[in-house]
């Protein structure tokens, strides 16, 4: 792995694993391509520190433009981690088609490029979604048949079908990494954690979906950073990969330990009414990663919100455009 081609690398995930991957190997001949076409949850300012590394660029441009996927490949890149992905699932569900079309289309051209190239690794980054929702008990392994159940998590189970075939039947060497809810750093508003630590720290009102009893799987951005460059460096093409914190909390339990973080009080909480298709519980074993790669996860779920509390108290200046007309 010398020369890589990140997709996405202007997100929410894509920045915060450009960065780690800078620091921890920046100085030792790793070269990244971000390839981005900044949408609405692009942003350059998740990597403005990174913008001057002489190992680090970044090139505006859609991951369904063959051409010009192709022209970077041809630049000697031997591994492409594949972060770029339309995620937010209320979206999905009011334009359904963008989501095929970025998710499912654009996950093809990267695979056919790489397949034209040479590429030596493709690692498909995808999410717990995919596998739908869970009962009271159990986890998903990697063997949990995928039954998705929004716009969003079918267009990314269709990419992960897709990247899968283009190892079995072209000989690809392919990973496919699923993850659990991040947080951290530089997430965009939309997303709950950032949602509520903004609203607490305005003493606006938190809105929650329902009863705020869905359960979620919690890990900090950075592990999954270190989970991938393990995976990068010890993984086994052809094999699927669940990342996972070990944290499950239910919506309400996270925005309650935010308001109590900020010393907000409850009365800040609005029940709103549920979304369609709204998966009750995630729950991720990642006892595959563990044994594979020795990862474990080095970040306290009350820590992480601590640190992400403060970073969003310290750096108002950028989420606060990105909540111009309105944040909802």
């Amino acid at each position: 792995m010398n020369r890589v081609l990140v997709t996405g690398g202007m997100g929410f995930i894509g920045s915060n694993f450009i960065r780690y991957m800078l620091e921890r190997y920046g100085d030792d001949g790793l070269t990244i391509i971000n390839l981005d076409l900044l949408t609405y949850a692009g942003n350059p300012e998740n990597l403005r520190d990174a913008e001057s590394h002489p190992r680090y660029r970044f090139v505006h441009g859609d991951i369904l433009d063959a051409r010009l996927v192709g022209s970077l490949l041809s630049e000697g890149v031997d591994t492409i981690v594949h972060f770029a992905a339309e995620s937010h699932v209320d979206r999905s569900i009011s334009d359904p088609q963008l989501f095929l079309k970025t998710n499912v289309l654009g996950t093809h051209t990267l695979l056919q490029e790489a397949l034209k190239k040479g590429v030596k690794l493709f690692l498909h980054i995808s999410t717990d979604e995919v596998y739908g929702s869970l009962g009271a008990k159990g986890s998903f392994t990697e063997r949990t048949p995928a039954r998705p159940n929004s716009p969003y998590s079918a267009s990314k189970a269709a990419s992960d079908f897709i990247v899968r075939s283009y190892g079995k039947t072209y000989g690809l060497p392919v990973i496919i990494s699923r993850c659990s809810n991040n947080y951290g750093p530089y997430q965009h508003p939309e997303k709950l954690i950032p949602k509520a630590v903004i609203r607490a720290l305005q003493n606006r009102p938190i809105p929650i979906y329902g009863d705020g009893g869905n359960i979620r799987d919690w890990l900090h951005v950075r592990d999954h950073c270190a989970a991938l460059d393990l995976i990068l460096r010890k993984g086994t093409p052809g094999e699927v990969y669940n990342v996972g914190g070990g944290n499950e909390r239910t919506n309400l339990d996270i925005v309650r330990m935010i308001l109590d973080e900020t010393g907000r009080p409850e009365s800040l909480i609005r029940f709103v009414d549920d979304r369609p298709g709204h998966d009750r519980r995630y729950a991720m074993n990642a006892r595959k990663l563990r044994k594979d790669t020795g990862w474990a996860p080095a970040i306290p779920l009350q820590e992480g919100i601590r640190q992400t509390i403060a970073w969003y108290a310290a750096n108002a200046d950028w989420w606060t455009p990105l909540m111009e007309g309105g944040d909802e």
